[in-house]
């Protein structure tokens, strides 16, 4: 492994080590939120309230040394609220950007569905361009700009699905579980303690920044130098390809699934301290990024199929390469 490519391998082990005195349990998710940044893309993250999914989102941005802003979508919240609006300054007699909270590099988009699809969309050109336009003129985001965006699935009851085009936009659907009994007894003993609970931890205690905004920008490039064999690549193309002619699938998944699996295939290669990917990246990764992708035909739905089913049975027909 190369200089550079050992020098990210260290970040990133540092930074789970970090992340983990916060989330407790979750070590999985915190690797896939550290494959959202590390290969500039966002995250939708489900879970029942409780299981810190904001906490996961602030303790990322502490530790990754980047900013963080968080919106409460609610269904009444405008596409203005998000990005900023000019006002006219009297004194100065001009218009006046005042900039919404997208402006910054970590953005928690909390209860995303509850907000219309109007304002949904407003964080479209976002996520694609890194830019926000504003009364005809555009604005670019930081360099880390990264969105995660958050769902609670057990309350839809006035609630607006997001769209295929912004669901095709997040590399991955995380999903955080309820934790095991050990990590949430130690979470409560955390909690009691005056130096360990999360907020003692986040406001100045022993967890520092493991890297700066500018290094964390650079250090993204360096996932180019992992090695992906071209034959891993056919592999990726004919996964994605079968979801749209699985005979339950109504809607597959579409190129951009291909170039998210195989980015996300680079990023879980270096969090494993490896310069190439494997096929078992690629398998251990299709889920978290074709499910979200994906629309089942109704009569299959009816018949309790989940898209998790749909993929393992892809996985299991497409050949591995050697």
């Amino acid at each position: 492994m190369s200089e550079n490519l050992d020098a990210l391998r260290s970040l990133l082990a540092a930074a789970r080590a970090e992340v983990g005195k916060v989330i407790i349990g979750q070590g999985d998710v915190v690797d896939k939120a550290l494959i959202a940044v590390f290969t500039g893309q966002h995250a939708l993250i489900e879970g029942v309230p409780g299981v810190a999914k904001t906490l996961l989102v602030r303790t990322l941005a502490h530790v990754l040394g980047t900013d963080f802003n968080r919106i409460q979508f609610t269904p009444d919240l405008m596409p203005a609220d998000i990005t900023g609006t000019s006002v006219f300054d009297l004194q100065h007699s001009a218009f006046t950007l005042v900039k919404g909270p997208i402006f910054t590099s970590f953005l928690l988009a909390d209860e995303i569905n509850r907000a219309p699809a109007k304002t949904q969309s407003a964080l479209l050109q976002a996520m694609q361009e890194r830019a926000v336009t504003i009364d005809r003129d555009t604005h670019p985001l930081p360099a880390n700009f990264t969105v995660f965006a958050t769902q609670n699935p057990v309350e839809s009851e006035g609630t607006y699905p997001l769209p295929e085009a912004q669901r095709d936009r997040f590399l991955f659907k995380i999903v955080m579980p309820y934790p095991a009994r050990d990590d949430e007894y130690l979470l409560a003993q955390k909690t009691l303690s005056a130096h360990e609970s999360p907020e003692a931890l986040l406001a100045g205690g022993t967890m520092r920044p493991v890297v700066t905004a500018e290094a964390l920008s650079a250090l993204r490039a360096e996932l180019t130098g992992i090695t992906v064999r071209e034959e891993l690549i056919g592999y990726v193309v004919d996964l994605v390809r079968g979801t749209r002619s699985h005979e339950s699938v109504l809607v597959g998944a579409g190129p951009r699934a291909t170039q998210a699996l195989l980015l996300a295939g680079r990023a879980a290669a270096a969090i494993d301290g490896r310069d190439f990917v494997t096929p078992d990246d690629v398998r251990a990764l299709a889920v978290p990024v074709l499910e979200h992708r994906l629309v089942l035909r109704p009569e299959f739905e009816i018949e309790g199929m989940t898209l998790a089913e749909v993929i393992a049975q892809i996985l299991k027909k497409v050949a591995v390469p050697r």
